[in-house]
């Protein structure tokens, strides 16, 4: 009688079947981290080039609709129009035009101002277009987008704000043509 259990202890030692459970249950999290992250990354992506294009083709009719001003909320229509995939693109994307003179040249200031859904009050940032003829303005455009993943990955351990969402910057500049 003595002998039954150590036949068993060692049957079981010995056996190979489950092998292929083993491996899986090590790297099934691994893979399935790396699948999301990358999910996250073509989304983001994909956000990131609807919104440059976006910004690209507003500041092309700016520069090409010579004798009109366009104003804030204008460029903003028709950024977010162009930028399809911006989930609530009107309230999540903040405008900067900045004026700068290439002859003395100061450079811009390295942050974007983004918009800020956790804090209740945003200040209006100064958006003058009324730049003489000739002219270089910048326009920097920033979206703020919620991660489809928030806990896992990319999601996780990218730059957010207190509402959770992170920031995607597009930076276009253009010459003020003479009216």
């Amino acid at each position: 009688m003595r002998r039954w259990p150590s036949i068993l202890a060692k049957r079981f030692w010995r056996a190979e079947n489950g092998n292929a459970t083993i491996e899986f249950a090590i790297t099934f999290p691994a893979m399935l981290l790396f699948m999301l992250s990358g999910i996250e990354l073509g989304l983001m992506t994909l956000n990131h080039s609807s919104l440059e294009r976006a910004v690209d083709l507003t500041v092309r009719d700016i520069r090409l609709g010579t004798g009109s001003v366009p104003q804030h909320d204008q460029i903003k229509d028709l950024i977010c129009d162009r930028a399809g995939f911006i989930n609530n693109c009107r309230s999540n994307l903040r405008l900067e035009l900045i004026q700068v003179d290439p002859r003395n040249w100061t450079g811009v200031q390295r942050e974007a101002t983004c918009t800020d859904a956790s804090r209740e009050v945003q200040p209006k940032i100064t958006f003058r277009n009324d730049a003489g003829d000739n002219d270089l303005m910048i326009l920097r455009a920033c979206a703020k987008i919620s991660p489809v993943f928030p806990t896992t990955g990319l999601g996780k351990n990218i730059s957010r704000d207190g509402a959770g969402q992170y920031a995607l910057v597009s930076t276009s500049a253009f010459v003020q043509e003479p009216r």
